[in-house]
């Protein structure tokens, strides 16, 4: 193991200590020495100016101008991901330019902006002509079979004389003759094109509006249209509209406008629409050659600036982190820039490094300079972490900010947190799945790191992957203990039951019984005789309740023993002694003693909840006619409740009566200070009473709140342990019911009726595994074990009441972290 490996997990165990820095750097050498901070991330920065406005600092201008490149980059990103382009990334991170590089930047993007703004002006113009030119094409075709329709209509509808005889509908008439009919008869009309999804409600509203004097015909256009605005397609509809009167003519122009139809000129012989038709498609294939050349060019364009602007983004973005953070700076008269920083005290010989790499960068003769303040702040908490801790530190983390230099509980967390959930969840098929899934996303982290998923569920399980690839583990383990697999038992190490003398319908085992226990337990984990016991239940359940009492209070002592661990590093002496003794006494004294006596006598033990109920009754075994556990119990018990109930008063009232004894000493201390005004002219001396303020209440109050909440933890936290064997029975139960129900339906019909059952109930078993027991009782099992982490476990040693070290890190930027 390397020694940066060493000092990774002693910083996981305690938070690195920390100190505040003063750094004096040259104007000229600001940017240069910022930009090397920011690649080595390790330098939280202060805000010098927490009264100056945003828009009035320094390098507000500068600011202004890398917002309005990213914005310029942004725009062709779009157009980018427009045209389908992939957007080249090599994984380089290039540095942040120099000051005098941003001009030469923005003159380059604002040239391809202006140019791509062109591109995408004309395209529109062009594409909306092209759109234009189409739609006419197809009126001039449709109007023809309109004025067929129309005119037969008409030639029926006419009378002739006063004889009211109609005219056939004739199919041969010259159309020149029936337009010269409409015409005679002063019948006009109106073409256009209209949305697909507007056509019904436009029909009803002109007929309505008109009041069923027109006469409307419409078609689909088969082919569907391009937008030009937004690029989707559309589908349209050519209608003509025949009317009388220039008041229907207004009327129908109106609504037209209202649902947005284009209307087109359309001449009425349909000679002149063979000519404009003509005209039309020549325009048409003009237009498409020009429209192929612009896209040509905007597509050679966009694959030039695919390949940089990822590179470009990171450069831009720098720039304009390093202008925030010169903007927290204070600036003294002698043009130097002043910053205060948070930095690990074991990294302080890398970031002056960095400091002579930026000066020496810049090319400034004045070195800068960086010491160390004294100050009584409470420095940031900084635990740092790989991409195998950083799983289990986020649980810690989303329940509180560990102290500056507490004891950090992830360390331990990376082998509790798997162990505890695995309790719940112990089956080896189950575990096996949910292994395989996380080891595939570990092979595939890199791919899955290049291009991060979108899903925020996905994203969250490839984040935790390690910490499932352990739940998973540890699943196999415990599901080796229970002997479960998918609910059925393995036959490994065979049986210690004589199973045979035994077998029934229903079969109970009973060690007691001769000639059934053949003396000698199963070799590791549970007999898979008892899959088919009729007490599986009862013996399982005994088993697995008294497993949880004793790892809550194994992991409660642990806990405390951790608190051990911060009081000696602060040297609280005073904690230490009057609540942690106190509190480790009483736990012992109450769980412990519960816990000893559930291993002295493990399987055949009296009911060790009504012993410990006449523990604290202070009832004598033997007067109940019960058989004692153990010779002198009744005195031991004695002893044992009367160190818990001295617990309480020491816990509660030790500690407040010695810090009233300090406050008191403190009393009578005075200071005498001397001072000349400018108005007086002699020294007058002035005597100060400092007393220090203590208020006795509510040291009381507090210390009897935790006082109480200690002594009810112990019972209620163990308690709370229980739901290891309960979620544990759940899952047994679950998978058990499902297999009876399900795959023994398949497996239980023979013949070929039964191989062809047995593929499809095999997929719906899968699948309720997979959504109820692995995703839904996973999920269970996992929010439980983080309680008995943030809640039994924590409780006892941690407050996670500190703030998160924030470097100011270009790694973090470029990923989209801060």
């Amino acid at each position: 193991m390397s020694l940066q490996s060493l000092f990774k997990m002693g910083s996981l165990f305690r938070s690195e200590e920390m100190c505040l820095a003063q750094l004096y750097l040259q104007s000229e050498a600001a940017f240069a020495c910022v930009s090397e901070l920011g690649e080595l991330g390790l330098a939280q920065f202060r805000d010098l100016n927490p009264d100056v406005n945003a828009f009035q600092r320094k390098f507000v201008n500068e600011v202004r101008r890398c917002d309005d490149m990213e914005r310029k980059l942004r725009f062709l990103e779009k157009e980018v991901k427009k045209d389908n382009l992939a957007i080249d990334d090599t994984g380089e991170n290039p540095p942040a330019p120099l000051p005098r590089e941003m001009i030469d930047m923005e003159n380059k993007f604002d040239k391809l902006e202006t140019e791509m703004k062109s591109v995408n002006s004309n395209q529109e113009a062009l594409k909306k002509n092209f759109l234009e030119l189409t739609e006419l094409k197809h009126i001039l075709r449709k109007t023809q079979q309109f004025f067929e329709q129309c005119l037969q209509i008409i030639l029926t509808k006419y009378k002739k004389n006063n004889n009211q005889v109609y005219f056939p509908i004739i199919y041969n008439y010259n159309l020149q003759w029936l337009s010269n009919i409409v015409h005679f008869f002063y019948y006009r009309f109106v073409a256009g094109v209209l949305m697909r999804d507007k056509i019904s409600a436009f029909e009803r509203v002109i007929w309505r509006a008109c009041r069923g004097n027109v006469f409307l015909r419409y078609t689909e256009i088969e082919a569907e249209l391009e937008d030009p605005h937004t690029g989707d397609k559309v589908n349209k509809y050519v209608f003509i509209v025949f009317f009388q009167g220039d008041q229907l003519k207004s009327r129908i122009k109106k609504i037209c406008t209202g649902f947005r139809a284009t209307l087109y000129p359309c001449p009425e012989t349909p000679q002149e629409r063979r000519e404009i038709a003509l005209g039309v498609m020549t325009r048409i294939e003009d237009l498409q050659t020009v429209l192929n050349q612009t896209a040509d060019h905007r597509r050679m364009v966009l694959s030039q600036v695919a390949l940089n602007i990822r590179v470009w983004l990171i450069k831009v973005r720098k720039i304009k982190a390093i202008y925030h953070t010169l903007n927290l700076f204070n600036v003294n008269i002698e043009k130097c820039l002043i910053a205060e920083c948070w930095c690990p005290v074991v990294d302080i010989d890398r970031i002056q490094l960095a400091l002579r790499r930026g000066t020496e960068l810049s090319g400034s003769s004045v070195p800068s300079i960086m010491q160390q303040m004294q100050t009584k702040e409470n420095p940031p908490t900084y635990n740092q972490t790989d991409k195998f801790t950083s799983g289990f530190q986020a649980i810690i983390d989303a329940f509180g900010v560990s102290n500056y230099r507490e004891v950090n509980p992830a360390p331990f967390t990376i082998i509790t947190f798997p162990f505890l959930f695995a309790v719940m969840f112990g089956d080896m098929g189950h575990g096996l799945l949910m292994f395989l899934f996380a080891l595939y996303l570990v092979l595939k982290e890199n791919r899955y790191m290049k291009h991060k998923p979108e899903d925020e569920i996905f994203k969250m399980m490839f984040d935790g992957r390690y910490l499932i690839l352990l739940m998973g583990l540890f699943s196999i383990y415990t599901g080796f203990l229970y002997n479960e697999c998918f609910s059925r038992s393995i036959n490994i190490f065979g049986t210690s039951w004589n199973f045979l003398m035994e077998f029934r319908c229903v079969m109970t085992l009973d060690p007691n019984k001769p000639g059934v226990f053949r003396g000698y337990p199963y070799f590791y984990g549970i007999d898979p005789i008892w899959q088919s016991a009729e007490n599986k239940i009862t013996v399982q359940n005994s088993y697995k309740m008294k497993n949880a009492v004793l790892m809550g209070f194994a992991q409660m002592i642990f806990g405390l023993s951790l608190a051990f661990c911060n009081r000696r590093h602060f040297k609280d002496k005073l904690t230490l002694y009057c609540e942690l003794l106190p509190q480790l006494l009483f736990l012992c004294a109450l769980i412990g003693y519960l816990c000893m006596c559930i291993l002295y006598k493990w399987s055949t033990a009296p009911s060790l909840l009504i012993g410990l109920i006449d523990m604290y009754m202070l009832t004598d075994p033997k007067s109940n006619n019960r058989v004692p556990l153990y010779t002198g119990q009744y005195q031991v018990q004695i002893f044992l409740v009367i160190v818990t109930v001295l617990c309480v008063p020491w816990m509660f009232l030790s500690k407040p009566y010695i810090l009233y004894k300090r406050s008191k000493q403190k009393k009578g201390h005075t200071r005498f200070m001397f001072f000349h005004t400018k108005f007086v002219k002699h020294i007058k001396l002035l005597i100060i009473m400092l007393i220090s303020q203590f208020d006795m209440s509510e040291v009381i109050i507090y210390q009897a709140i935790h006082t109480i909440e200690f002594c009810l933890s112990c019972i209620s936290h163990t308690a709370s342990y229980l739901r290891l064997w309960a979620l544990s029975l759940a899952h047994s139960e679950l998978s058990e019911v499902l297999w009876s129900m399900v795959m023994h339906t398949g497996l239980a019909t023979s013949g070929t009726s039964g191989a062809i059952l047995s593929f499809f109930v095999f997929w719906f078993f899968s699948s309720l595994t997979v959504s109820i027991l692995l995703v839904m009782e996973g999920l269970s099992a996992f929010l439980h074990a983080i309680r008995l982490h943030w809640v039994e476990f924590q409780s006892k040693f941690y407050k996670g009441e500190g703030y998160i070290f924030s470097p100011f890190s270009f790694t973090l930027i470029v990923e989209g972290k801060v």
